[in-house]
Order: C-alpha cells, then sequence, then structure tokens
C-alpha cells in the first residue's frame, strides 16, 4: 500500500469493501458492534497521537486550536446544516445532525499524512492538536442530536446541550491531565528492566484516563488524549520503546478501523445517497470549512495564506463514519441511509 503511492488508509477502506456483501460476500452489517470497535480503535489512534506529539511544537498553536476545535465545529454545523436544508430540503433536525457527524477532522488521517508534509511546525502542530481536540465536543453533539431524534425522545434546549458539553470537555481535561501527571510520577518508580513491558503498561495508563471519564460521563477522548500528551513529553524511561509500540498500536487500530468501516459499507445503497452526499461534501470543502477557519483564527492574526492551508487541511476519515452509526445505535428511526451518505 506504501509503494502504490495512494493513501494507504484508503486502500484499507477498499480491501473491507471487497471483503464485505458487494464482494467477496461477508455478511456484516452490525452498527453498534462497529461502533464499539470504532471507539475503542479511536481511543489508542488518540493515545498514539498523544505520545507522540511534542508539546514544544505544539505549544504556540493549542490556544487557536481549541478555538478550532470548539467554535470553527460549531460554525461548521451551522453552516453545512443549512445549507443542507436550503438545498436538499431536509428537515431541521437531520441537516445538523448530518453537519455535526461531518464537523470533526481525523485524528489518523492528520497523524499518518501531514507528519510526512515538509509544513511550518505551528501549522502542522495546530492540525495535530485540533485533531486531538474536536473528537470530543462532535461526539457529545452528535449523541444529542441523534438522541433528540429517538421515538418519545424530548429535545433538550440548546442552551443545555452547551452547558453539559462544556462541564463534559473540562471534566474529562481535567481527569486526563490529573492522570497523566501521577501515573507518571507512579511509573518511574514501578519502571523495570523490561522496556516493552514498561510501554504496554504507558498505554494501559493513557486507556485508563478514557474508562475514568467515561464512568463519571466526562469526555473520555480529550482525557486520553491529554493523559498520553501528559506522558509522552515527561522523561519517562524506555521512551523509544514507548514510541515504537504507540506508533505500532495506533496503525493497528488505524487498519482494522478502516478495514472494518469498508465491510460494513454497502455499496449498493451508493446510488441512492450519491446526489446528496455530493451537495453536503461540497458545502463543507467550500463553506463549512473555511468559515470555520476564518472564524477560529482570524482573531490570532493569521496570515490569509495560513487560514487557506487550514481550510484545504481539515482532513477527514474514518472519525465521521464511525459517528455515522451512532444514530442508529441511540435508537433514531428512519436514518439508516446516513452511514452509506457519510462514507
Amino acid at each position: 500500500s506504501v509503494r502504490s503511492g495512494l493513501p494507504s488508509l484508503l486502500i484499507y477502506l477498499g480491501i473491507g469493501v471487497l471483503l464485505g456483501d458487494g464482494g467477496i460476500g461477508i455478511n456484516y452489517d452490525s452498527q453498534q458492534l462497529t461502533q464499539v470497535l470504532g471507539y475503542a480503535a479511536l481511543v489508542l489512534i488518540l493515545v498514539e497521537g498523544g505520545l507522540t506529539t511534542r508539546w514544544s511544537g505544539i505549544r504556540r498553536s493549542v490556544a487557536p486550536a481549541a478555538v478550532l476545535a470548539t467554535v470553527g465545529v460549531g460554525v461548521s454545523i451551522v453552516v453545512v446544516g443549512v445549507a443542507a436544508k436550503l438545498l436538499l430540503g431536509w428537515s431541521w433536525e437531520i441537516a445538523f445532525l448530518v453537519a455535526a457527524v461531518l464537523a470533526s477532522t481525523d485524528a489518523a488521517a492528520v497523524f499518518s499524512v501531514l507528519r510526512r508534509v515538509p509544513l511550518p511546525r505551528q501549522i502542522s502542530g495546530m492540525l495535530e492538536a485540533e485533531s486531538g481536540f474536536n473528537d470530543a465536543p462532535v461526539v457529545l453533539i452528535v449523541t444529542a442530536l441523534a438522541a433528540s431524534l429517538a421515538p418519545g425522545a424530548t429535545p433538550e434546549p440548546w442552551w443545555q446541550v452547551g452547558v453539559i458539553a462544556v462541564l463534559e470537555l473540562a471534566g474529562g481535561s481535567l481527569i486526563g491531565l490529573a492522570i497523566g501527571y501521577g501515573s507518571a510520577r507512579l511509573l518511574r518508580v514501578v519502571a523495570t528492566t523490561s522496556s516493552a513491558l514498561f510501554a504496554i503498561g504507558v498505554i494501559a495508563v493513557a486507556v485508563l484516563a478514557y474508562a475514568a471519564a467515561d464512568v463519571v460521563h466526562a469526555s473520555g477522548f480529550i482525557a486520553c488524549y491529554l493523559a498520553a500528551l501528559v506522558l509522552g513529553n515527561l522523561r519517562l524511561p524506555h521512551r523509544p520503546a514507548v514510541t515504537g509500540f504507540a506508533t505500532a498500536i495506533g496503525w493497528l487500530a488505524q487498519i482494522g478501523l478502516f478495514v472494518l468501516l469498508g465491510l460494513l459499507a454497502s455499496p449498493s445503497g451508493f446510488d441512492d445517497v450519491l446526489v446528496p452526499a455530493l451537495v453536503v461534501g461540497t458545502a463543507l470543502l467550500l463553506l463549512g470549512r473555511p468559515l470555520s477557519v476564518i472564524a477560529s483564527c482570524a482573531p490570532f492574526g493569521m496570515s490569509w495564506r495560513t487560514q487557506a492551508f487550514l481550510s484545504w487541511a481539515g482532513l477527514r476519515g474514518a472519525v465521521p463514519v464511525v459517528l455515522a452509526t451512532v444514530p442508529v445505535t441511540v435508537g433514531a428511526v428512519g436514518v439508516e441511509w446516513i452511514f452509506d451518505l457519510v462514507f
């Protein structure tokens, strides 16, 4: 896949499609299992991203990246949702749900593609930090919007959803930072001569941050990313082994996730959603992403050239496809087609 010159993750996605009911004929249609495994893979991908990200490289970019991952996400959802409503005639609920699913950039795509491109560190650091931060708020928004479409559900006021999202993000951030710093001290004490076992322990601690945050209904995604970011930037023993093991785990998670998503996709349903997918994708590419970048980055005095590049470098990948399984798993009715459209 590397020698082909194509994005390797796209090839794994194609392998999954060929294995599915449109190719060899493996019958796999469980969106619930896909969501569970997808979330597990995203946790490992975020952990790998945090452990391999240098704080010195993203420090100047954290503030604009955080704004882009929150305010920018909101702008993108509003712009793409309005465009979908006006151009496709969808209900407001469906339009904003699809827009929210598509709002998150993909950590796997950003880490695997942009780290091989000779970019100024401020720009690449901002894109890496954004992809690490924005999964958390988007998951919360998608879940809330999808739950409002379930039979008998009473939609919560938008301000209440916003308050809950802020509290969950704040709680997840505190838990991730606390576990990261506390575990770093403990790991130095219990470190053994086995670099392999120590690397497993570091990964386990970062995954523990996700679990701890999820138990108290905080954001597990931001918790595991921040815990890994802290661990990766403190002087732990066996650093080369930790980095190598994290990179291998991250790649395995990416490969497995893309094959799984391709396996779930049903090419026979693509014809019905092709035109809406092109309309929504164009609105996201030409309106949603650029306007979200302008709204988020202009206050920081970034040049137009930088903002133009950030607009084109908001890479989408597996995250929106995984989030497309959420409406079905929370009990929303008549939304099965969203997965094919996002795919």
